[in-house]
């Protein structure tokens, strides 16, 4: 049996103080009445010149979908010139997610988790490396055309125990597991 975490979700959401009935709205739309298997919130200030603007990013995961929602503040521009609001949300069916990669990075000495890194791939976003195919021969001057890699990088989510907190990187790690499992046909 799944748990129910949507209130505690919403519960988080509104604590950051970050436009809540806005992420709340994006998100609430998003899930679209299904209840919340496991999530990760993850609130950011950044830095642009003299001002300083925040990013949230709610990751959710129900029975059947995984959900992202990004809010970001922005300072006005040609299209809207006073300070505004933007919040995007995507739902990807867990059937359509190809990979989730947890990189963990911990101290040497203590064995201390500093940082996690998720990336999560469901084959919209990919990345191309490419550079001259070469053979064998150091003589050789003719083209041997391209060789690289595609990557899938649909969303990765890197949380440190400097900046967000010790529990912060256990919540990404706790809901990585569920996600996994959720993929590979197993609740977790």
């Amino acid at each position: 049996m799944t748990l129910d975490h949507t209130d505690a979700l919403f519960d988080e959401v509104s604590r950051s103080g970050y436009y809540p009935e806005i992420v709340a709205d994006g998100l609430r739309d998003a899930l679209a009445g299904e209840p919340v298997a496991g999530y990760v919130l993850h609130h950011e200030p950044t830095f642009d010149r003299d001002e300083i603007r925040r990013h949230m990013t709610v990751l959710a995961l129900t029975t059947s979908r995984l959900i992202l929602v990004h809010t970001d503040e922005h300072p006005g521009d040609d299209l809207l010139p006073k300070p505004y609001t933007s919040t995007t949300s995507e739902a990807v069916g867990i059937d359509q997610v190809r990979s989730v990669v947890v990189t963990r990075m911990v101290t040497s000495k203590s064995k201390q988790l500093e940082e996690a890194v998720l990336t999560i791939s469901w084959g919209a976003v990919s990345r191309v490396e490419l550079e001259p195919a070469r053979c064998s021969d150091p003589e050789c001057d003719a083209d041997h055309g391209y060789s690289g890699s595609l990557t899938g990088d649909d969303f990765s989510l890197r949380l440190a125990a400097a900046g967000d907190g010790g529990a912060a990187v256990e919540r990404l790690l706790t809901f990585a597991r569920t996600l996994s499992a959720a993929t590979s046909g197993r609740a977790s």
